[in-house]
């Protein structure tokens, strides 16, 4: 979604706390390539799952078609210590990030006007 004045939001900005823990949850993982994204991943848009207890959203373009179609796709969960937080990964790049049953993220995002 568009911040007032132009642009996306950064995550940073958007939910620092939880951009955050998707750090160190990373680093916990062994995967560093994927926490080095964090300071710079952009919500771009939310995503409506239809369930009150998810809030999920794109940090790039959502693909034309399937992720296979757009190049290697891997699917990371972490391990939070609250909720479900799993990662749609393209290309070695964080595309999607899936939360679910965590009010504080869905919160935020709403705060932000991402929907």
């Amino acid at each position: 979604m568009k911040k007032r004045g132009g642009g996306t939001s950064l995550l940073v900005h958007v939910l620092p706390e939880f951009a955050a823990e998707l750090e160190r949850l990373l680093a916990a993982a062994e995967r560093p390539d994927l926490a080095a994204q964090v300071q710079t991943l952009r919500v771009t848009g939310g995503d409506r799952c239809g369930d009150d207890f998810c809030q999920s959203f794109y940090t790039d373009a959502p693909p034309g078609g399937d992720w296979q179609s757009e190049g290697q796709h891997e699917t990371v969960p972490l391990d939070p210590d609250s909720g479900m937080v799993i990662l749609d990964v393209i290309g070695g790049r964080i595309r999607f990030v899936e939360v679910l049953h965590r009010d504080d993220v869905k919160a935020g995002l709403r705060g932000a006007g991402i929907r």
